[in-house]
């Protein structure tokens, strides 16, 4: 008979719901929730910016009126694309628990979470109280995160707008939209907290 480990951590409440101080949950408070949407709309922007095409706008029946010609990297229509679903982009991150500050919001699998598939890929039955499948489904952190992701979206539309048009190549986006504005007078320390490099090489195993 496979051994059954009974891995009891802070983690897998997340996905069980119920209150958070009963399930080792743990939200995004308002300065990684405004660092994770700057970063990704900073990152679509980037992927955007590449094209070099001119794009035309206006309309004239008679096509005397000449049509405005727009660089792509200029126009509204690159914000607007930029814009729709960025904080969709968030559903791909995940909690890596090991980390104790912001950057415990990150893409990829987490150490712990590597070292449990491992466990299962060898044989071993591990058990979290939830379905194998689910393990690697958004955890409420993360839909809470995109929550709140949406939410600062729309309340600071017009900044975010206002930073593409006349700001984008002076400031970035993050000093922007939250050190200067949506985190005006609050703790900003979130927002430049860095992975260490070789932070989860050199961690053992944490189960």
């Amino acid at each position: 008979m496979l051994p059954v480990i009974l891995v009891t951590i802070l983690l897998i409440g997340s996905s069980l719901g119920g209150p958070e101080e009963n399930e080792g949950v743990k939200y995004a408070d308002r300065c990684e929730a405004c660092k994770i949407l700057a970063t990704e709309l900073q990152a679509r922007l980037g992927e955007t910016g590449k094209s070099h095409e001119v794009i035309e706008t206006g309309y004239s029946v008679d096509d005397v009126k000449p049509k405005k010609r727009t660089s792509y990297k200029r126009s509204e229509l690159r914000l607007l694309e930029s814009l729709e679903n960025v904080c969709e982009r968030i559903l791909s991150y995940n909690i890596h628990k090991e980390r104790e500050d912001s950057t415990r919001f990150a893409k990829g699998m987490s150490q712990t979470f590597k070292t449990l598939h491992g466990l299962v890929d060898k044989g071993v039955n591990v058990d979290l109280g939830i379905p194998l499948e689910l393990w690697d489904k958004p955890s409420a952190e993360i839909t809470n995160l995109k929550t709140q992701c949406e939410t600062l979206l729309e309340e600071y539309e017009g900044v975010i707008e206002k930073w593409y048009f006349k700001h984008q190549d002076v400031v970035p986006l993050m000093q922007y939209l939250c050190e200067e504005r949506a985190l005006m007078g609050q703790n900003h320390k979130c927002l430049y907290e860095v992975e260490q490099e070789k932070e989860d090489a050199g961690e053992k195993d944490e189960l």
